[in-house]
C-alpha cells in the first residue's frame, strides 16, 4: 500500500510540474525589478515598451508652406505640389544643370520654382491666374533670386514660348494634351519635357501598339519623341487633394530630321483612324459618310493643287493642338462644307478606290490599334500617292 503511494505521487508531482511549465511559458514575459537593464546608471526605472515604441515612430514629412492669402480653383487643376522629397526628385530626375534655361508652365506659388532657380541657370515661367504671379514673384523676391526668374501672365497654349532648354512642371490636368501638342509640334526646339500628369493620361502617353490603351495621342507622340515613365506621385501628395493620381514622365524630342509626313495631314488620318480603334481598316471606310467627307477633300485638295501652279504641291503644315489627343470633334467636319446631293456615280469608284489601296498593302483587315507608326505611315503614303488625302 505504501508502495503504490509513492508512485501515486511521483505521477501527480510529475503532472503539476508539467502543466505549470506550460503555463508560464504562455505568459507574456515581464522584467523583473532586478533585471540588470531595467534601470539606468542613475537607479531610474526603464520602461522597454516605451522605448521600443518610440524607436518605431517616424519623423512626419515637412511640407512646403502654404498660407491660404487666396483661395485655389480644383476646376483650373490648381493642386500644389508640397512634398519636398518629391519636389527634389523631379529636378534631379529632369537633368536640370547650371547652364540651362528651364520653361515652367504653372509654376504655382512656386514650390518647385525655388528648386529649379537653385540648379537652373534661369528660368522662364507662364502662370494663367495674376494671383499665383504676385505670390511667386514675391517668394521668388525674398531668397533674392527673382533676377533669374521671368514670369509671363497668360495662357500656356496660346502664348507664344521663349527659346528653353528644359521644361519641367506640374500641368494643369486640363491643357496636358494641347501643351505637349505645342512642344513637340510647335517651333520649340528643347532636350526634354519632365511633366506631371494625370496617371491615367499617362499610361494613355505610354502605351504600345496592341495595348488595350493604346491610342491616338500615342501615336502622336510617338512620331517625333520618346516617353519614359519615371515615377508615380500619390494624390495625397498635393493641395488640395486630387481625385486621381500623378505620374512623372520624360518626353525626349528625337534628333534628326523630322519625319517626312504632313503634319496637319497625320492628324487629321490618325483622327479618322483611331475614332474606331479596333474596327479593322476595311470597316472604318466603307462607312458612307466618312466615304464622301473624303471625297470632297481630295476633290478640293486637287483643285487647289491646279490652282496652285508651279508649286512643290505640299499643304499648309498648319496644326491645331487641341486636336492632338482623340477628344474633339471631327476635324474633317470642321474644315470641310458638307454639300448635299453628292453624286454617288463619282462616290462609289472612289470607294473602291480605297478599299484597293487598303488590299493592295495588306491592310484591309487590320486595326489601327495595332499598328505601328511605321504602318500608318506607309498606308498615308499609300493613299496620299493615289490621291486620297484627309486635310
Amino acid at each position: 500500500m505504501k508502495q503504490r503511494l509513492e508512485i501515486l505521487h511521483r505521477r501527480f508531482s510529475k503532472a503539476v510540474s508539467s502543466h505549470s511549465l506550460l503555463y508560464f511559458s504562455t505568459r507574456p514575459c515581464r522584467f523583473p525589478d532586478t533585471h540588470p537593464n531595467h534601470h539606468d546608471d542613475n537607479g531610474n526605472k526603464i520602461d522597454h515598451r516605451i522605448q521600443y515604441d518610440n524607436k518605431k515612430k517616424k519623423n512626419p514629412i515637412t511640407r512646403e508652406p502654404w498660407d491660404r492669402s487666396f483661395q485655389l480653383h480644383k476646376p483650373r487643376g490648381q493642386h500644389l505640389l508640397t512634398n519636398p522629397r518629391i519636389l527634389d526628385a523631379i529636378v534631379r530626375l529632369a537633368g536640370v544643370g547650371p547652364t540651362d534655361t528651364v520653361l515652367e508652365v504653372g509654376p504655382g506659388t512656386g514650390n518647385l520654382t525655388v528648386r529649379l532657380l537653385a540648379s537652373a541657370h534661369r528660368v522662364v515661367g507662364i502662370e494663367v491666374d495674376h494671383r499665383m504671379v504676385d505670390a511667386l514673384r514675391r517668394r521668388i523676391s525674398d531668397i533674392g533670386l527673382d533676377h533669374r526668374l521671368d514670369v509671363i501672365t497668360g495662357d500656356a497654349v496660346k502664348t507664344q514660348f521663349p527659346e528653353f532648354d528644359l521644361c519641367v512642371a506640374n500641368i494643369p490636368y486640363g491643357i496636358s494634351s494641347p501643351l505637349i501638342g505645342k512642344l513637340l509640334f510647335g517651333q520649340c526646339c528643347f532636350r526634354s519635357a519632365t511633366l506631371l500628369l494625370q496617371k491615367e493620361f499617362a499610361r494613355r502617353l505610354l502605351a504600345m501598339p496592341g495595348d488595350s490603351e493604346y491610342n491616338r495621342l500615342a501615336a502622336n507622340v510617338r512620331l517625333v519623341a520618346d516617353v519614359e515613365l519615371l515615377m508615380d506621385v500619390s494624390k495625397k501628395e498635393f493641395v488640395p487633394c486630387p481625385k486621381v493620381d500623378s505620374s512623372l514622365v520624360r518626353i525626349r524630342p528625337r534628333a534628326g530630321h523630322p519625319p517626312p509626313v504632313d503634319l496637319a495631314e497625320w492628324l487629321a488620318f490618325t483622327r479618322t483612324l483611331f475614332t474606331k480603334k479596333n474596327k479593322t481598316l476595311g470597316a472604318i471606310f466603307k462607312q458612307k459618310k466618312k466615304i464622301a467627307e473624303l471625297f470632297e477633300i481630295s476633290q478640293i485638295d486637287s483643285k487647289g493643287s491646279r490652282d496652285a501652279g508651279e508649286n512643290d504641291g505640299s499643304r499648309s503644315n498648319i496644326a491645331r493642338f487641341d486636336d492632338f489627343d482623340d477628344n474633339h470633334g471631327d476635324p474633317m467636319e470642321i474644315n470641310v462644307e458638307e454639300k448635299e446631293g453628292v453624286d454617288a456615280l463619282e462616290v462609289g469608284p472612289f470607294k473602291e478606290k480605297i478599299i484597293r489601296i487598303l488590299n493592295s498593302g495588306g491592310f484591309g483587315e487590320k486595326r489601327p490599334s495595332k499598328l505601328s507608326n511605321e504602318d500608318l505611315l506607309h498606308i498615308l503614303q499609300l493613299f496620299n500617292k493615289e490621291g486620297v488625302v484627309f486635310h
